[in-house]
């Protein structure tokens, strides 16, 4: 029974997960980047970005997914329906965002269009999507021959800077979605001429089918077709052997358009059609007007109404129309109290409606203390990340097959990508980091991506961390796939704790907890924890290796590649995760022993897993091959030469700030519930008194009679707080860097047989091709580092309380305790995105149209990383996944005082509603 307190949108929620309501079967789940991905890639040098071109998407068939313009599909993307759009002056129609291949952009491979998600909620029953068309030809040439030329050393060129959208002369086409029912879909699509004259556009929404059939001899082939209809519209009957029947219902007298989804093989290989239709002869029809290319006996796999408007100068045009189950037959009985009418008033009304069920829904978990600007910054982020749910279909068994590279059956045949992932069938909708930029899943992104979407979506929080468990996507060794440009790369683990905060943020909502979700995660981490160990301990001594671990260029040599000097390096940063790993570790295997005590071993295991990491980084004694450094205050990368000496890398980067991470507080009742362990740790330490020397002491009390698990002692973490607040080195005024601005003056260099190898402050872009050049660790803020950096700083104040401050600024004069610090620091990180005190937002740098047209200001970007210095948006510019971080931290703080938290604890961080 509904509780009447709930939001509508919370029903819906239930209803999918205690009734099986299929409330999410459709959703934003195509990509907006099919081409250049390594699913589609075929080549034989493995170069995806040259083998599926943008040039090609129009005319080629993907096999493994599709992509399109705001557009939807169901859950395993059978059917697709998205915007399609021509100006009357492109060469091709706008079905697809266009960007830069990785060797075009001089940063990478970057999207060069102005969209923006604008809302929805957790199950699509409303979404917003805006997409900004140029009115003259789009830039296509010029955007990448201008990218091309630039250097590493100058910015990217954006479509902004073209021109294109000069004197306002341009469409705002606004795509919205809302729900009757799960299957009863209301399509809206508002078209504003900015300009100030009289424009024309040609509207196309398509519907059509992923191709699934041209793979395999004998496989079903679905259909459309046009069907009479009531007055006044068109339709078209979609029939698929798996999702039955479907109807597209068009308002007003559009022309129906079908084709086939079939490669056009003549105009890319010069090779005969092997239909006389094919995936580009809408666009050959409304550009070249050959009426040949479409099928006059209106069936096919792809089609779309064209409909021709023209719009004055300031004025909108609306086209509805509507994705149904329900006949033309069926209409008067089935919408009886519209009278059986698809459009109509009860058709704005059901959209106005939906509209408003999303108001209270982000209402409800706004606190009243989050102003208008922060609220809708929020809204959006989590927008965001719910519109970048994308079906992803890899059956990797299958893949190498037709590669000719399966280990199994070719057990000659070269190296090849991903030949040893040949278990993983991937069949989800999962959790991007950006549908065009990274329309892969990233198993660290995602992790973070979980912590802000447990904010409006639990279930599928926990179901996408249950994914990469699950035995077709976790490797039989214990490894967790990375990305698909390589499965075996290494992120960071940070697996266990996503996990524990899912977990404990269902328990703080009300309920018992997902006992059954945090075993099962459990068991299956064991596995992944065992594969670090063996895999990336190479001496056993509790020092870690993991190559670049997801910050890419930060270190001074390439940490995936060879060492030019021999040897290996060990990791500050990849044996603060061990560290941090093992805390989560010990923390599931406590709350399970509650119900169990069979994980009491384990929970004793995970703390000698920690002690002995914790030693390795500092042992006793002053030693020059140890990670931290006495003089310095500060953890550093060793590396370690053949002979086995060492020398420390004397980078100040987030490498020696995230041991910081490695922190864990237990509460007074589980210390006294677990007391017979305490015992058992005592022994051990006693056995083995140098694993306490250079820790936080784990029998003192601290505030409320915790204790502290920390790899920093209380006079390391002063040390280290005071260069990471000091603004001379990572504190910039938009959160913290990711390498102090110390080596601006003073880079680092280290230089062996005859090269040089420098780390320098860079706030912006990258000027290396390490990694692809696209991301840059040698300066920039990065969203989920800072959350974890925050994070620490609460657990640290759930230890130490008030008592326990610091100077914030360093050199300030200013000292507030490690909650104040936490809450400062997110601050800066939320006024990235917020208007200042003149109106503008740093997010957008010096671009003036974002920060001062009204049509554009108020559309928030969340972008990859950000200017140390100003906060610019730099990278990734939809990359909503972990910057969406930004939500949650706005919420906590928004919602939770330090006296509050430092009473509650874990309920607070969770997000329990007060």
């Amino acid at each position: 029974m509904n509780n009447p307190n709930t939001t509508r949108e919370e029903q819906r929620l239930r209803e999918a997960r205690e009734q099986n309501v299929p409330w999410k079967k459709w959703g934003p789940y195509l990509s907006e980047r099919q081409w250049g991905t390594v699913r589609e890639d075929y080549s034989q040098d493995g170069n995806a970005w040259d083998y599926f071109t943008h040039d090609q998407a129009r005319s080629r068939a993907y096999r493994w997914g599709e992509d399109g313009l705001g557009g939807i599909s169901d859950d395993k993307q059978r059917l697709c329906f998205a915007l399609a759009l021509w100006n009357g002056q492109d060469p091709i129609l706008k079905e697809r965002l266009f960007g830069l291949t990785n060797s075009e952009g001089n940063h990478g491979e970057d999207v060069k269009e102005c969209y923006f998600y604008l809302d929805s909620t957790p199950t699509h029953s409303y979404m917003k999507f805006l997409y900004k068309y140029p009115q003259a030809a789009f830039p296509y040439a010029g955007l990448v021959e201008t990218n091309r030329r630039r250097s590493r050393d100058e910015m990217e060129y954006e479509l902004i800077e073209t021109g294109a959208f000069e004197g306002d002369r341009y469409f705002d086409v606004f795509a919205e979605y809302a729900k009757a029912a799960p299957e009863d879909l209301l399509i809206a699509i508002t078209v504003w001429n900015r300009g100030p004259e009289p424009a024309v556009l040609h509207v196309l929404p398509t519907l059509w089918f992923r191709n699934t059939w041209s793979w395999h001899q004998g496989a079903p082939r679905p259909s459309l077709k046009a069907v009479p209809g009531p007055a006044g519209s068109r339709v078209i009957a979609a029939t698929h052997p798996e999702l039955g029947q479907r109807f597209l219902y068009c308002e007003g007298a559009a022309s129906l358009l079908f084709t086939e989804n079939e490669t056009n093989t003549e105009r890319l290989f010069g090779a005969s059609n092997r239909t006389p239709y094919v995936k580009d002869g809408i666009g050959s029809h409304v550009i070249h007007g050959q009426a040949h290319a479409v099928n006059p006996e209106q069936t096919g796999t792809k089609a779309a109404p064209h409909y021709a408007i023209t719009i004055g100068a300031g004025a909108s045009h609306v086209i509805r129309l509507r994705l149904t189950k329900v006949g033309p037959a069926e209409l008067a009985r089935a919408y009886a109290d519209a009278r059986g009418e698809v459009f109509g008033k009860s058709f704005d009304g059901l959209l106005r409606g939906r509209k408003q069920e999303a108001d209270e829904f982000y209402d409800s978990l706004t606190p009243a203390t989050v102003g208008p600007d922060s609220a809708a910054v929020m809204r959006q982020a989590l927008a965001g990340m719910l519109w970048t749910k994308q079906y992803y279909s890899f059956d990797l068994d299958t893949w190498l097959e037709e590669h000719k590279a399966h280990p199994l059956f070719q057990p000659t045949a070269r190296m090849f990508r991903n030949r040893d992932w040949f278990h993983m069938v991937n069949d989800d909708i999962i959790s991007m980091p950006d549908k065009w930029e990274y329309p892969w899943y990233a198993a660290w992104d995602l992790a973070f991506h979980t912590i802000s979407l447990a904010m409006v979506d639990p279930d599928f929080s926990r179901e996408q961390l249950d994914l990469m468990l699950h035995d077709l996507y976790l490797h039989p060794s214990g490894q967790i796939p990375a990305y698909e440009w390589n499965f075996g790369d290494v992120n960071p683990p940070v697996h266990a704790w996503a996990t524990l905060f899912n977990y404990f943020t269902d328990k703080a909502s009300g309920g018992a907890g997902d006992i059954q979700f945090l075993k099962s995660a459990f068991h299956k981490l064991l596995l992944n924890f065992t594969w670090w160990v063996n895999r990336k301990d190479p001496t056993g001594k509790n020092v870690f290796e993991g190559g670049f671990l997801g910050l890419d260029n930060i270190g001074v040599f390439d940490r995936s590649a060879r060492l030019p000097t021999g040897g290996h390096l060990e990791q500050a940063d990849g044996t603060a995760w061990m560290a941090f790993y093992s805390q989560c570790m010990m923390e599931m295997a406590l709350e399970l022993a509650v119900q169990d005590p069979t994980y009491e071993e384990m929970a004793v295991k995970f703390i000698q897993h920690f002690l002995w990491i914790a030693y390795a980084m500092d042992r006793i004694g002053d030693n020059q091959d140890e990670m931290w450094d006495e003089q310095d205050g500060f953890f550093y990368d060793l590396l370690r030469f053949p002979d086995g000496t060492a020398v420390r890398l004397k980078v100040r980067s987030l490498v020696g700030l995230l041991p910081l991470c490695a922190t864990t507080v237990l509460s007074k009742e589980r210390v006294e519930r677990f007391a017979h362990l305490g015992e058992r740790l005592r022994s051990f330490v006693d056995h083995h008194p140098e694993l306490r020397a250079n820790i936080s002491p784990m029998n003192k009390d601290g505030a409320k009679g915790r204790r502290l698990l920390s790899v920093l002692n209380e006079e390391k973490l002063r040390r280290i707080l005071a260069r990471m607040l000091d603004e001379h080195e990572f504190l910039s005024p938009y959160g913290i860097r990711s390498l102090s601005r110390h080596h601006l003056e003073d880079p680092y260099v280290f230089r062996v047989h005859g090269e040089e190898y420098r780390v320098e402050y860079l706030p912006a872009e990258s000027n290396t091709g390490m990694f692809g050049g696209n991301s840059n660790w040698r300066g920039p803020i990065w969203m989920p580092t800072n959350a974890l950096l925050i994070r620490a700083l609460l657990q640290f104040y759930l230890y130490y309380g008030d008592s326990f401050r610091v100077e914030c600024p360093t050199g300030s004069g200013n000292h507030l305790n490690l909650f104040e610090v936490a809450r400062e620091i997110a601050n800066r990180l939320a006024r990235i995105f917020l208007r200042d005190a003149t109106g503008r937002r740093p997010v957008y740098g010096g671009v003036e149209t974002f920060q001062t047209d009204p049509h554009w200001r108020d559309h928030i970007l969340f972008y990859e990383y950000f200017h140390g210095d100003n906060g610019a948006g730099i990278g990734a510019s939809h990359q909503t996944g972990w910057t969406g971080l930004v939500a949650r931290l706005i919420e906590f703080f928004g919602r939770v005082s330090p006296e509050e938290y430092l009473e509650d604890g874990w309920g607070f961080v969770s997000g329990k509603r007060t």
